[in-house]
């Protein structure tokens, strides 16, 4: 097993680091620093940015934009964007249906909503969750009956992240009630958000953002040739969908900077007049931290080793980075807040005047409500409990 990065591929990281530091327009970077709420048109002035360079969708086949790199220089891609603080790249449309349709979706499915993913032309979301069918995703109750050349779907979906900014949808969908196993019957459905019937309401946070909502469906009609592979075979579908999903949630860039930036901060902050780094409880927890995060990083290159071996996609084990990723990110912003104490406690309103907004300093402001908002990481893609399931029973065999 090779763990270390071959001088062509340490080459490409620093092609990749030059790019960004003289690409990412300075107020995205700072919005991204100071956590501020980005923006429909921030996401897509970024997507373009890479659209345009080519490096968008990495991952694709040539023949549909992707630019041939292999795995490792993609993981070095992300983890370079995770580092220097752009904003994300909203995976519903490039790593989560795009793979689906180059997978399973056919011809003419791929040459309608392929480039237009690519361009940013569309906006994607996805509807997975619905009330009391979270991480136990077979129990959906949201029913799509065909009726001739489209299907009538009725239900409701929730927590479905930026909805309100989506053009599309991808939607699972329960196409027969009959079947014994929960997992058979489901079906995969695309659908233009436009569509009479469809209602978003936003679930505001208590932070104030805006970034998830309820999405209902009342006598929906979805063309028939918005089906993705076969009628009642969305579960194959979706189970190859979130080992996608799983392997970018580690997000080691990401934690790294957040770990330079916490390291910063408590040099800088005092507790009986010494740097707070220099507490001995608190650095124990720092180094626990980032310990965990460099055994995560190695975890994420064994994979990376065993993607470039085999060619094949992550298995159930990827599972791991999952879990030990967003529980790194908790730390993390749990060890924030200790660091900043008291003065995290105040948030900026969202709904504030801009002249209120100044009294705040805009990181420090932004702490709590982060901290709050971070909590979501071990539930979404599955809870870290179902991923322990996982692992116990697809790879320990227990």
């Amino acid at each position: 097993m090779d763990l270390s990065y071959s001088p062509e591929e340490l080459a490409f990281r620093d092609e990749v680091r030059g790019w960004l530091k003289d690409n990412l327009p300075e107020d995205l970077r700072r919005k991204v620093a100071e956590y501020e709420e980005l923006s429909r048109d921030d996401l897509l002035r970024w997507h373009r940015i890479l659209a345009k360079k080519g490096w968008v969708a990495p991952s694709w086949p040539k023949e549909w934009g992707g630019n041939g790199w292999n795995v490792v220089q993609r993981y070095l891609f992300e983890e370079e964007c995770g580092y220097a603080g752009t904003p994300p790249l909203i995976p519903f449309g490039l790593s989560m249906c795009a793979p689906v349709l180059l997978k399973f979706g056919s011809e003419e499915q791929k040459k309608r909503f392929l480039p237009r993913i690519y361009n940013g032309d569309d906006f994607w979301c996805q509807g997975y969750s619905e009330p009391g069918s979270g991480s136990d995703l077979a129990s959906l109750k949201t029913k799509a009956v065909r009726q001739g050349d489209h299907y009538l779907v009725n239900g409701q979906k929730t927590w479905t992240t930026l909805a309100h900014y989506a053009d599309w949808i991808f939607c699972l969908v329960r196409t027969d009630s009959e079947s014994a196993k929960r997992q058979e019957g489901i079906s995969f459905l695309l659908f233009d958000m436009k569509t009479p019937g469809i209602t978003v309401r936003p679930l505001v946070l208590l932070d104030g953002g805006h970034e998830v909502n309820e999405v209902f469906f009342d006598d929906v009609k979805v063309p028939v040739e918005n089906l993705v592979y076969e009628e009642g075979k969305g579960w194959t579908v979706a189970k190859y969908l979130l080992g996608h999903e799983r392997m970018n949630t580690g997000r080691i860039g990401g934690s790294k900077r957040e770990l330079a930036k916490l390291k910063e901060f408590a040099a800088a902050q005092s507790k009986n007049g010494r740097p707070l780094i220099e507490d001995a409880r608190f650095r124990d927890r720092l180094s626990r931290v980032e310990v965990e995060l460099m055994a995560l990083e190695i975890t994420n290159l064994r994979f990376l080793d065993q993607m470039r071996r085999s060619g094949n996609p992550p298995g159930a084990d990827v599972s791991m980075l999952k879990i030990k990723g967003t529980e790194i990110q908790q730390s993390l912003s749990e060890l924030m807040l200790q660091a900043v104490g008291p003065l995290a406690q105040p948030f900026r309103p969202v709904d504030a005047p801009v002249a209120a907004r100044d009294d705040f300093d805009p990181f420090v402001a932004s702490l709590a409500p982060r901290y709050g908002n971070m909590r979501k990481t071990t539930i979404y893609a599955g809870s870290n409990e179902i991923q322990r399931n996982i692992i116990s029973k697809m790879t320990l065999g227990l």
